[in-house]
Parts: C-alpha cells; structure tokens; sequence
C-alpha cells in the first residue's frame, strides 16, 4: 500500500536543548515532506541524536553575532532547490487537519499564489490544550524566493540573540491557515516564564529604540499592529484574552494563561522605564 503522498516542502527546525520535545516534533513530519532538518545550536543534551534517529537531518549552526540570524540562515542554506520552507519549533507539530490542507494546496497541480502563509498556534500551557482566548498566529510556511526576515538595528539588543525577534518576515501577499500547528511544550512551565523573561528584555530595549520599533511594528501583523498602539498594555491583554476572547472558558489553564501574558507585558513596560530612566535612549 502506497504511503502519505510527499509535499514539495522543506520542514526547518530550530533548536536548542530540545530532547524533551524534539521526537515528536520530527515524528509528526517525517515522511510527509521531501526533507526535515533540525538546525542545531550545540545543544548539550540528546536533541541531535534523538532527531538524527527519528531519520531527521542534522545540520549544527553558530551564530556570528551578525545577520543574517538563524531563520533567515535557514532560508538562505537549508535545501535552497527547494522553494518552500516550513519552520517548526523543537515544540511544535502539525495537525492532521493541517497536513490535508497542505496537500489540498500544494498538491492539487496550480501554482501556488501567495508568497507566505500565517498558520494559528494550538497552544498548550501547562499541561492543557487551550481552546478560547488569544490566538497566536505564526508566519511559518514561506516561498524563500519571495521573503525575507527583516534586519532591524537590533544586534546589540539583549534578549534575542541569534533568532529573530516577535516579528514577521516580510512577503506578499500572505494568506492564512485554516488548521493549526498544534504548539505543546513538555517543559516545566517554569521554561515559559524563563524564555519570556528574555523576550521581555528585548522588547523592552525597543521601547527606547523608536527606529527600531517603527521597522519592527510595520513587520507585525495586523492585530500586532494594532495592539503596538494601545495604552495600558496589562489589563487591555487580560481583558482581551480572558474576556472578550473568552479564555475563562479554558477554566483555570485559561486563567493562568491569561494572567502570565498580561505579567509578561507589565514586565515589557517596567523594563522600558527602568532602562530610560538609567541609560537614556540607546545609541
């Protein structure tokens, strides 16, 4: 019997210290894409091994502290014959429902029109698929002969690093998904708190970067855009996603989740004002 058919597809997956993750991650895909890479920044765990015995590629990568930065390197050297790169995290994997609509676009012999595709995000937090509030929404399938991650002044930002920032890479036109990638982190949630108290520190260093965040606001989403204009932040976040997205439904997962992302914004803001406040606008 004739197995899943292939999609003309190159599945991108970054990772750091993944193992707890990573198998899944590569299971859910080998086999339904012409490659899957794992793109590796020395991790000191088993993420290589355990991915390279799922049957997934292994290609180490060192950041030069310059652009490009990990995704855009992806575009620009991960099997460039080949169009179209799906970026995966170490956490992440597509649904069933997803895969059908990729074969129901890629498969059906037309070109394909858009030059990117935004995919929404079927969170898991702390243990629990949320099905309510805030719908995350990533940029993750692109035509690499057509996009390209923007290269905003941001190298001496702290936070980030080697990957690129909360921002969109830049192509059009862009359509959207309707299934999602299913995004369930096995971690202790501590490693949520922990990854966004960095994320805080960069997007509290454009704050006091008007440049910088004028470039990066334009590289966001419609709804990012949006909410960049918005006074106080915390309580619009909680109410947004518990309320009127109606995360209460998702009972206490809902709330914590809720709760962790208007913690994470009141971070942003008190971050912002501390560095203003001691350093001035940054050079």
């Amino acid at each position: 019997m004739a197995g899943p058919p292939t999609l003309p597809i190159v599945v991108a997956i970054p990772t750091k210290n993944e193992a707890e993750n990573i198998v899944s991650t590569v299971r859910s895909v080998i086999g339904r894409f012409k490659a899957v890479v794992v793109v590796d920044s020395d991790s000191t765990d088993d993420t290589r091994a355990l991915a390279e015995a799922e049957g997934a590629e292994v290609v180490p990568y060192t950041w030069n502290g310059k652009y490009p930065k990990k995704k855009q390197w992806c575009l620009e050297n991960v099997h460039p014959e080949t169009d179209w790169l799906l970026f995966l995290d170490g956490d992440e994997t597509p649904s069933p429902e997803m895969l059908a609509e990729l074969e129901r676009i890629f498969l059906d012999g037309r070109p394909v029109r858009p030059a990117a595709f935004d995919i929404p995000l079927g969170y898991w937090f702390a243990g629990r698929r949320l099905r309510h509030g805030y719908t995350m929404v990533k940029r993750s399938l692109l035509d690499r002969t057509r996009c390209r991650y923007p290269e905003p002044d941001d190298l001496h930002a702290p936070g980030m690093g080697e990957q690129e920032g909360h921002y969109q890479p830049l192509g059009e036109p862009v359509a959207r998904l309707r299934a999602p990638i299913e995004h369930n982190d096995l971690d202790p949630v501590r490693t949520w708190f922990d990854r966004h108290n960095r994320y805080s520190d960069w997007e509290a260093w454009l704050e006091t970067a008007p440049g910088a965040r004028e470039e990066i606001r334009q590289a966001k989403t419609r709804q990012g855009q949006l909410f960049h204009k918005v006074p106080l932040k915390p309580l619009v976040s909680f109410a947004y996603g518990y309320l009127y997205k109606r995360g209460f439904l998702d009972g206490r997962a809902g709330f914590d989740f809720a709760l962790a992302l208007s913690f994470y914004r009141w971070q942003i803001g008190l971050k912002a004002r501390e560095y203003a406040r001691r350093n001035g606008p940054p050079g």
